[in-house]
């Protein structure tokens, strides 16, 4: 086997293991991915009248950030099973970090192997939270900026690298805003800093040379700007103090939720795993940042490999320098707007900054390569291990479902919504699992929030609590009385429901581990 040959089997087997945990279990430990998927299920069937969807749902007229994820996975569900049609999606964004990176670095004229060095990042706190919709958007904008490089430099290809730029970057918009506003800075930086083979005939034919990468991203522009006028054109609730409301205009200082810097450095690292409770896919975290280090060591000693201009090698520099300013710089929440803001920059940021290991000489870089492999399998066996470990848990909850009527009205009052094996707040939307495989409904959905492609009906808006972590507040004349199935963890069924039980109104219908399902005396 000759070294080209050798090398791409490196890769394909980094790139196995990487995705090797999605396949462990048949449940995923993401807390917003029973959401999604019943929203997803919702856009597949909302003609399905065995379900509560057409009653109850109806596509969003507007433009939205989310619209990407849903349907490609709504496509690939005619195809698939919606599971198995999400799992294949997820493959797709977990190998395409490192493809996207490679493509990147090849387009900068870097040598690609560091980029299985961020196989780790496609994993951590943003995964674990579910925000498939902007981890999903990285490898389309590490696309986007290679595309945008080899606008400016490959002179006889800048009409097809143009339009795969307009088509990538339109289509980072459609997965997540935030991850756009990253290109917004990104974008002008390559295109000072990438040399065109016109350079050197004055400043018209520099110009002109960037004209084709220039055009490439209106596409995308105008659509931002049909969506930022959709969305902050409308009047936004003010109410102080209430989840998912404004607590002030949009960026005054009481609408705007900043960490601390000392907060923000001390959680840098951490949010890059986060997703085990013993902590084991730490390692892999801190393996690549030791090996990146080790890397621009060896650079430093043993010479590099130079093919860039001297002003080109800081671009993929300066690409992670704007991720990190943003991770620092930006609040945490714009209440009413966007949420969790900031600390998703972490993933970026990481990702890019051990793409910024100098070029080492060939005969060094094979051993980088075998590195990145190495980080790959230490990403694999502890996330494997603890995805198995949840997809225990997870089993309480299918077997329940069995005991749920067609088209449920689903109420979740999870009182403990953490896992043995993981640490985010994993069961927080557990009735949404029930609600999906019954065609039904349940008391909270992103079918409520203007950045998902499905809406509630006029008038169709469940009652419930007023945050979804508060079901203590559950007010049973106003808002229970509404549902016909309970889903119950952390608390007794009598000490939640007492009085309707002792009524005959409400039954146990099963128990599975420590969860309830609760229904009414004519459900199923």
């Amino acid at each position: 086997m000759d070294g080209r040959n050798l090398d791409r089997w490196v890769v394909v087997v980094a790139l196995c293991f990487g995705v090797a945990p999605l396949w462990a279990s048949h449940a995923l430990p993401l807390v917003d991915l029973p959401q999604h998927l019943h929203l997803i299920s919702v856009l597949h069937r909302l003609d399905d009248a065995s379900t509560l969807f057409p009653e109850f749902f109806a596509r969003r007229p507007q433009l939205t950030p989310y619209l990407g994820y849903y349907y490609s996975v709504s496509l690939l569900n005619w195809l698939f099973p919606l599971e198995l049609a999400n799992r294949i999606f997820l493959s797709a964004y977990v190998a395409g970090l490192p493809l996207s990176l490679m493509f990147l670095l090849k387009s900068l004229k870097r040598p690609a192997w560091p980029a299985l060095l961020a196989i780790p990042f496609a994993y951590g706190d943003s995964f674990a939270w579910g925000f498939v919709n902007y981890c999903s958007a990285l490898p389309l904008a590490f696309l986007t900026c290679g595309l945008f490089a080899r606008t400016v430099f490959d002179q006889p290809k800048r009409k097809t690298w143009g339009i795969g730029l307009a088509v990538a970057l339109s289509a980072v918009l459609l997965f997540h805003v935030q991850v756009f506003i990253w290109l917004a800075f990104a974008l002008p930086l390559l295109l000072v800093m990438t040399r065109a083979p016109e350079d050197g005939s004055g400043w018209n034919a520099r110009l002109q040379a960037r004209v084709p990468a220039l055009v490439g991203v209106v596409p995308a522009v105008l659509l931002f700007f049909i969506w930022f006028g959709g969305r902050f054109g409308e009047p936004e609730e003010i109410a102080p103090g209430q989840p998912w409301k404004s607590w002030g205009p949009v960026l005054s200082p009481q609408n705007l939720s900043f960490k601390t810097y000392e907060q923000n450095k001390a959680e840098l690292i951490p949010v890059l795993s986060g997703m085990l409770r013993d902590q084991g896919d730490a390692f892999a975290v801190n393996l690549t940042l030791v090996l990146a280090g080790l890397a621009v060591l060896a650079a430093l000693v043993t010479g590099r490999e130079v093919k860039e201009a001297l002003v080109e090698r800081w671009r993929i520099v300066g690409l992670a320098a704007i991720a990190l300013i943003l991770y620092f710089a930006l609040p945490f929440d714009i209440r009413g707007y966007m949420y969790y803001l900031n600390t998703r920059y972490a993933h970026l940021a990481a990702a890019l900054i051990v793409c910024v290991v100098p070029p080492l000489k060939p005969k060094f870089a094979r051993v980088g390569l075998f590195a990145g492999a190495i980080v790959a399998i230490a990403t694999a066996m502890p996330l494997w291990k603890g995805f198995k470990a949840f997809d225990q848990e997870a089993q309480a909850v299918a077997q329940l479902a069995a005991y749920a009527s067609e088209k449920p009205r689903v109420m979740g009052l999870i009182y403990n919504t953490g896992s043995a094996s993981m640490t985010h707040p994993v069961w927080l939307h557990a009735s949404t699992v029930i609600a999906r495989e019954r065609g039904g409904i349940t008391n909270f959905t992103f079918a409520v929030t203007p950045h998902s492609p499905v809406m509630y009906r006029e008038g169709k808006v469940p009652p419930t609590f007023a945050s979804e972590w508060r079901p203590d507040t559950m007010d049973w004349a106003s808002q229970g009385a509404a549902y016909d199935h309970f889903l119950i963890r952390g608390a007794p069924p009598d000490r939640v429901l007492g009085a309707q039980l002792a009524s005959g109104q409400l039954k146990v219908a099963a128990q599975a581990q420590d969860f309830w399902l609760v229904t009414r005396g004519n459900a199923r």
